[in-house]
């Protein structure tokens, strides 16, 4: 029983940080999921059932009412849990992240069609309102941290132009967001379960993954739909696009991180390297480019040849 409330209470924590917390509270909400995930393994599923029901139970407490942000926190939790589900079943790390995303995904538009029945407002006003709001609040943080009013101003009078963008590239980027979250809570969560001797096979090949090949493919046919001047289907084509960029990026990580690892380079100066490639543009696409490149090179095949 104590194990169950101090899940509800560290989950509810994260949950708080992330609502109260201006603009670092995002940061905060991205790691929901790990709690959920480690009292799942440890506790089991009912549980684990119990931790998400009574801090879903917390969150409306917190914020009352229905919105779009619940439906968000409360994905958050769901994604912990069916990563847990999954692992224990010994899925393999591509059926593990492919599935959980899918999961959430459906889940999501199923969360907005139930909440649309009930403010009487279509998916896509929901969606476009929430946008609207979201590059308000940015345009605030700018003022806030002393960005060029010039800059502002531009961006105040493209909101319009953002909008039309964002609220037809929704799919892509919430795929993508998926897919980070995903990666990032199963990279973290991986050292915590294997202190209490919960592994999984999973986790072993997480250095060692690759996409498979044919995706390649798809990115050179997602690029020519983008090219294409029709705008229904360069959308189509940015979304795909947005998304095999980003499992590249997943392989590109892998081969650095194998490297560091061959290397044997201290944690301090991993996390440091890593925080490095998250904050410059520039080095995520090499990043990218790693891992289009290793279709054809192979990088951890020669480092494990020199080894």
């Amino acid at each position: 029983m104590l194990n169950i409330l101090s899940g509800i209470a560290i989950t509810s924590l994260m949950v708080a940080l992330s609502i109260y917390l201006p603009f670092i509270g995002f940061f905060f909400s991205l790691f929901i999921p790990i709690p959920i995930l480690y009292y799942r393994s440890m506790l089991g599923r009912s549980n684990g059932l119990t931790v998400l029901i009574s801090t879903v139970f917390v969150l409306f407490v917190i914020m009352g009412g229905i919105s779009v942000d619940k439906l968000y926190f409360f994905e958050l939790m769901i994604l912990g849990f069916i990563l847990g589900e999954f692992l224990e079943l010994n899925f393999s790390i591509n059926k593990t992240v492919v599935y959980t995303c899918l999961v959430v995904f459906f889940t999501s538009i199923f969360g907005l069609t139930i909440f649309s029945a009930f403010t009487h407002a279509d998916i896509n006003t929901l969606i476009s309102e929430h946008v609207a709001k979201n590059i308000e609040l940015t345009i605030e943080f700018y003022k806030e941290v002393g960005i060029q009013e010039d800059a502002i101003y531009i961006l105040s009078n493209s909101i319009e132009q953002i909008q039309y963008v964002m609220v037809r590239i929704i799919p892509g980027v919430a795929i993508v967001l998926t897919l980070l979250v995903i990666w990032m809570n199963l990279l973290i969560a991986r050292p915590i379960l294997a202190a209490k001797e919960i592994a999984n096979p999973a986790f072993k090949t997480l250095k060692l993954w690759k996409a498979p090949e044919y995706l390649i493919w798809v990115l050179i046919g997602s690029g020519f739909l983008f090219l294409i001047p029709d705008t229904f289907i360069k959308v189509i084509g940015l979304n795909i696009l947005m998304i095999l960029i980003t499992i590249y990026f997943f392989q590109g990580i892998a081969i650095v991180s194998f490297f560091f690892q061959k290397k044997r380079f201290p944690m301090l100066l991993k996390i440091f390297l890593y925080l490095l490639i998250a904050l410059q543009q520039i080095l995520v696409f090499v990043v990218v480019g790693l891992g289009l490149v290793d279709i054809w090179l192979n990088f951890r095949k020669i480092g494990l040849k020199n080894t």
